[in-house]
């Protein structure tokens, strides 16, 4: 799945620079052509060649690779780095990228939404060299914009805190009444509760939590610890149903398919078609957990 990209916009002493944000990395790229929008408005790329002409630049973009970036082609940086100081040597951002397979830099193409995005240790190395004042600037927004984040990821935390736990006990205390016999050992009631989440979790997510685990193996926690609060809220109403369809006797393949159907018509209330038809597109891979 393509990670979600979320732009931002930071205020310096007038003038407006777009900041991207990878969606569950710390990585933000900040763009350098607004920067040097803060010098020359009209020709902002020029500004940034100049800054790539310094050998220092190089030097200091070579050892950001060198230091975040495993697929980093140390052979063309040090082909780049005697044609520095050349009258002739002239370097842009797309041509570095070509050539070194660099990752510190992104070129967005077009007449409209174009230019160049750096992550924020280099744009702010570029904002000193344009104005170290103004990178004061940038930095100070920055902070507030980071600060702001922070603020909003703290609430949704909580607010997912609180939906994951809404109908959690009611769907618990009917798998015990409806599922475990008395005398059912602890170790194996374990599994009877797992057995009916990942109903919850094929109905919703299309998968167990078994195999999202084999799709994310470097995520920590559960697959609910990376849904929506939309997803979140639909969770909270299929426990709620699935603990009246326990009660009720029905078969599991039956309340999956129920289940299925009432998560396909809420998802598509709370966030549009999208993700109904990623759902729909799983109906024929759906699959209980082995018993």
């Amino acid at each position: 799945m393509k990670a979600k990209n979320v732009q931002s916009v930071i205020h310096a002493d007038g003038v407006d620079i777009s900041v991207v944000t990878t969606v569950g990395s710390e990585d933000d790229y900040i763009s350098l052509t607004d920067i040097a929008k803060y010098s020359d408005p009209d020709n902002p790329r020029y500004i940034i060649q100049n800054w790539m002409r310094n050998r220092n630049t190089i030097d200091y973009l070579g050892l950001w690779e060198e230091l975040n970036n495993p697929g980093f082609n140390r052979v063309e940086f040090d082909a780049v780095k005697m044609e520095t100081g050349k009258n002739s040597f002239v370097m842009t951002p797309s041509k570095w990228v070509r050539a070194t397979n660099a990752i510190g830099l992104v070129t967005k193409s077009g007449r409209y939404g174009g230019g160049t995005l750096a992550h924020k240790d280099i744009a702010f190395e570029f904002a000193s060299w344009l104005s170290p004042e103004f990178k004061l600037y940038i930095i100070k927004d920055y902070q507030r914009l980071k600060g702001d984040e922070s603020h909003r990821l703290a609430l949704e935390w909580n607010v997912k805190r609180i939906l994951a736990s809404t109908n959690y006990r009611s769907h618990t205390d009917a798998i015990k009444e409806n599922l475990i016999p008395p005398e059912l050992p602890k170790y194996q009631q374990g599994f009877v509760y797992a057995d009916e989440a990942d109903v919850l979790n094929v109905a919703l997510f299309g998968k167990t939590a078994k195999q999202w685990r084999a799709e994310n193996p470097k995520r920590k926690g559960n697959m609910r610890d990376y849904a929506t609060i939309e997803q979140l809220l639909v969770m909270t109403n299929l426990e709620a149903v699935n603990a009246l369809l326990l009660e009720q006797g029905l078969p599991q393949r039956e309340r999956l398919e129920q289940l299925r159907k009432m998560a396909v018509r809420q998802l598509e209330t709370l966030t549009g078609s999208a993700g109904a038809r990623k759902l729909n597109e799983l109906q024929d891979q759906l699959q209980l957990p082995e018993t």
